[in-house]
């Protein structure tokens, strides 16, 4: 993997511990930014729209910056990392320990082949306890599958890692 990350991009801004002693068979990846949601979404056949977006706390190299997940509390996070992944790899993202044994719950995802940008995940606070995170920890562990076969490349409107479709849109 660390092969892929420096000859081709596979991964982006992996923090140090990553580049030098990686653990498992993927990377783990950093909370970069945190986004609260309102509004109403709508998911049909052709169209969609998700709620609004609205950014809550952003990573700063050196800046101490934490939020708050009350119980109940739903967010959308996306990664300081970016992935670049070529046509016969996939990608799942998985909750690290400490997330899950807090009571936080993540949205698990995949990342299909050919996927280029940020990635994006929800967190949820299904526990009783109130969980402080700080930006720039590590929360998800992303582990790639190589795609035997052939298989189709992400053509989606959300490559490079937007949060929302605040606007009624097709649906690719």
């Amino acid at each position: 993997m660390l092969k892929l990350v420096k000859e081709q991009n596979l991964v982006s801004d992996l923090c140090e511990r990553e580049l030098t002693n990686p653990e498992g068979c993927g990377f783990d990846l950093r909370i970069g930014e945190v986004y609260t949601l309102k509004g109403e979404g709508y998911l049909g056949v052709d169209e969609r729209k998700t709620p609004e977006a609205t950014l809550m706390a952003r990573y700063e190299e050196g800046k101490k910056n934490i939020f708050v997940m009350k119980p109940g509390d739903y967010v959308i996070v996306k990664t300081i990392e970016s992935v670049k992944l070529p046509e016969d790899l996939v990608g799942v993202l998985y909750t690290r320990g400490t997330l899950f044994r807090s009571g936080i719950i993540h949205g698990l995802s995949q990342i299909s082949p050919g996927y280029s940008g940020q990635l994006n995940t929800a967190l949820y606070n299904a526990g009783n306890c109130t969980v402080t995170l700080e930006l720039g920890c590590r929360f998800i562990h992303v582990q790639f599958s190589q795609v035997l076969g052939g298989g189709s490349k992400y053509r989606g409107q959300w490559s490079g890692g937007r949060v929302a479709a605040v606007k009624l849109e097709k649906q690719v």
